[in-house]
């Protein structure tokens, strides 16, 4: 049978103790703001390439980068300064980048956005740099802003004679108000009779308890739910949406309980449960199988007067190690400080309770989705 270490058994009474104290903590009410957003209002991304110069000799290598000295090229060509044809320019100051944003909504022309430039070639660092004015794009391929602005990096690194040391990455960093906004993406908010409000997360209960508190603070009638997701609600008129917004925000909902659900991170061992699991009485038998093979190089040599030459040879020592899992009963729990405390009972670390999970899943003693992530 496994045996907890210290450190994991103090942290798995923690853990009960807590589940134990949200266990008898009733579901808290939250604003609406908390559960639900209004359609129309969300940030759309940007995008764009553009050239970042000033470098101090970390940039592109351009042999192995045409696209850098072919920009380049372009943009001296708008600037007025032609290169000759079959010049082939060894810079090391400059870097293809690209550039990412997020235009908020109800942004309008003149307001500053923070930008995060990357790298897109082989430079060695952007640290130093300055981005050349770069346009924006969104998804519909029009231009909403301007990004231009000295590099914030937070990392450093240095090399010598083939060592290299480096703190954080170098590729990447962001320009805080890198751009500007030169145009408005328009909202749909107010050109409407009613607002439609879309949850988080999809749940009939909770959708029902929105209309039913929509309608306590605004009367009978106004709102209905369209599906576990949709909640429409009557709105008054455009000078008035403002303020009506935010008296709807405000409203406290009780979000209905979620879907007893586990999930399981395979890659590092991460097993996170709500707080409707429930597990059913059950016997778990799970033991450890440990394979060891060492390998030790030997020399065999011949005798003095052998035609024989010297090799080496590999020695291999394999050793087997199953631990014992003696049946186990696990007892069904009403809450989830029940189930945690009998999962402990069986002494498994977390790699290994993943497995038990599986079967108890498999064979039904685990009511509760289980997502592997």
């Amino acid at each position: 049978m496994n045996r907890l270490t210290p450190a994991f058994r103090r942290a798995a009474l923690g853990l009960a103790a807590c589940c134990a104290l949200l266990a008898a903590v009733p579901a808290q009410a939250e604003r609406l703001k908390e559960l639900a957003s209004v359609q129309g209002v969300r940030d759309n991304p940007l995008i764009g390439y553009g050239l970042m110069v000033g470098l101090d000799g970390t940039g592109d290598q351009t042999m192995q980068t045409p696209f850098t000295t072919q920009s380049l090229t372009n943009m001296l060509a708008q600037l007025g300064v032609t290169v000759p044809p079959g010049v082939n320019m060894q810079l090391k100051n400059v870097a293809a980048v690209m550039v990412t944003a997020t235009l908020p909504a109800f942004a309008r022309p003149g307001q500053s956005l923070d930008i995060t430039v990357s790298s897109l070639g082989n430079a060695k660092s952007l640290r130093g740099g300055t981005l050349l004015m770069t346009p924006l794009k969104g998804a519909d391929g029009n231009v909403y802003a301007m990004a231009q602005g000295n590099m914030v990096v937070g990392g450093m690194g240095a090399s010598a004679n083939g060592s290299k040391v480096q703190v954080n990455q170098l590729g990447s960093g962001r320009i805080p108000a890198g751009a500007i906004v030169e145009r408005a993406v328009p909202a749909a908010v107010g050109e409407q009779d009613t607002l439609t409000l879309e949850l988080h997360r999809s749940d009939f209960g909770t959708a029902q308890r929105a209309v039913e508190a929509i309608e306590r603070r605004f009367g009978a009638g106004i709102a209905e739910a369209v599906d576990a997701r949709v909640v429409r609600v009557r709105a008054p008129a455009a000078q008035d949406r403002v303020a009506f917004l935010s008296r709807l925000e405000e409203i406290e909902v009780t979000p209905a309980q979620q879907v007893a659900r586990v999930v399981v991170n395979a890659r590092t061992g991460s097993v996170v449960m709500n707080q409707a699991v429930r597990v059913q009485d059950c016997a778990v038998a799970h033991g450890s199988l440990s394979v060891v093979i060492s390998t030790q190089p030997s020399v065999s040599q011949p005798n003095a007067l052998a035609a024989g030459t010297t090799v080496v040879t590999q020695t291999s020592q394999i050793s087997l190690n199953q631990a014992s899992g003696a049946l186990q009963t696990v007892s069904g729990g009403a809450s989830l400080a029940d189930v945690v405390k009998s999962l402990n009972s069986l002494g498994a670390n977390p790699q290994d309770l993943i497995s038990i999970l599986q079967a108890m899943k498999s064979a039904g003693a685990l009511r509760a989705e289980l997502e592997i992530i």
